[in-house]
This record gives structure tokens, sequence and C-alpha cells, in this order.
């Protein structure tokens, strides 16, 4: 009986750390989408009234008003002020105590995803994980000091990017196999689930990572 309630508990579990980035995404993406079209909704029959003569409803104001903050946002925090006050931002949360902590870490991970921050992962790597004989594709996050005579990384496997969240492992360097991708090749492989795989992924380098010690016909 303890070995069931082990496993429904488990498998519950992972479920809930997969549906609950996903959910959280959805609600908070739900809420600026409809809180946007509530304010900009009332406002577009006024405004086509006074130019066109004429009202006309925009669905989906909610969606376009979302991109267009992001764009403002982003155009205004690459500009001289805009750091300037990002920085200034980043002194008041970096003060307080309690937000301290989820601040610089959430800013970190999201850094990390960001194309324009090539330091935060040093190499892509596939991994054994979740399981013996199957293969995850990581990046190396960072390198710590050897262990018993051997060197150790650790290797964040994502699986969700809004938000980013995913497995942080800390394993062996030679358990760490190099993938041949930039970074950006496999956060492409990534991020379109697959879908643009690169044509450094083929079918002979997965069977030798999975039988290291076996000879595949046609390889060298």
């Amino acid at each position: 009986m303890k070995k069931i309630f082990k496993h429904l508990r488990t498998k519950i579990i992972a479920g809930v750390l997969v549906i609950l980035p996903l959910g959280i995404t959805f609600i908070i993406l739900s809420f600026v989408f409809n809180t946007l079209d509530n304010i900009l909704g009332p406002l577009m029959p006024t405004v086509t009234l006074s130019i066109f003569h004429k009202k006309f409803d925009f669905p989906g104001l909610g969606i376009i008003g979302f991109f267009l903050l992001l764009y403002l946002i982003g155009a205004f925090t690459t500009n001289v002020l805009g750091r300037k006050l990002v920085r200034w931002g980043d002194r008041v949360f970096t003060a307080i105590p309690i937000v301290k902590k989820i601040y610089s870490a959430s800013k970190q991970l999201t850094e990390a995803f960001s194309i324009n921050q090539k330091t935060s992962f040093r190499q892509a790597v596939f991994v054994e994980f979740p399981q013996k004989g199957s293969f995850s594709l990581g990046f190396v996050t960072n390198e710590l000091g050897d262990l018993r005579g051997q060197s150790q990384v650790v290797v964040f496997v994502p699986t969700h990017f809004v938000p980013p969240s995913g497995f942080l492992l800390f394993l062996p360097k030679k358990d760490a196999i190099p993938s041949n991708l930039t970074i950006e090749e496999a956060l492409k492989v990534q991020m379109s689930l697959g879908i643009v795989a690169s044509d450094k992924i083929s079918v002979e380098n997965l069977e030798r990572m999975k039988y290291p010690d076996s000879k595949i016909e046609g390889g060298p």
C-alpha cells in the first residue's frame, strides 16, 4: 500500500511541476490581456468616431496592447535614461531582504534566456536524464571544484521558457556529453520543441551516446 501511495504522490507532484508554470503563465497573461482590453476597448469607438465619423469595434485589443506595451518597455529600457532607471530599480529591489533573493534569482534566470546574454550558458550538452537510456538537452551554467577527483558541473535542463523553469543537475563533468551545438542552436531546438532540429543532431550521434562502446555502421 505504501508503494502505491508513494507512486501516486510522485506522479502527482511531477504533474503539478509541469502544469504549475503553464497555469501561472495563463493566469498572468489572461489578466494582462483582459485589463488592457477593458481599458482600450471603450476608447476605440470614440477614437474611430472622431476620425472616421463612425464607430468601430476592434476585438483582441488586449493582445495588441500587450505587445505594444512590451515594445515600449523594451525601447525605453534600452536607451540611456531607461538603463539608469533599471539600475536604480535593481538597487531598490536588492536592498529589500525578502524580495532580494526572489528578484535576483528571477533576474538571473531571465537573463540566461536573453539572446544578448551569451555568457550565462557556457555549453550545450546532453545528459542522461530523466531515466537511464534517455537523454535531455541542457546547458552548463557553472563548473564546481573537484569532488573525489572528479570535476563537477551544473547543468540546467529547461522544461518551460515562460516563465523560465526546469531541472538543475549536479553531475560529474564526464557525464555531460558535448552536443556540438552552439547556445543559440540549442535554444532554437528547445524553444521549437525539437521541430527546428539542427543538422548536428543525428541518429548516429544519439546512438553513440546510448551505446558508447558499440560500433555503428558507417561510423569511424
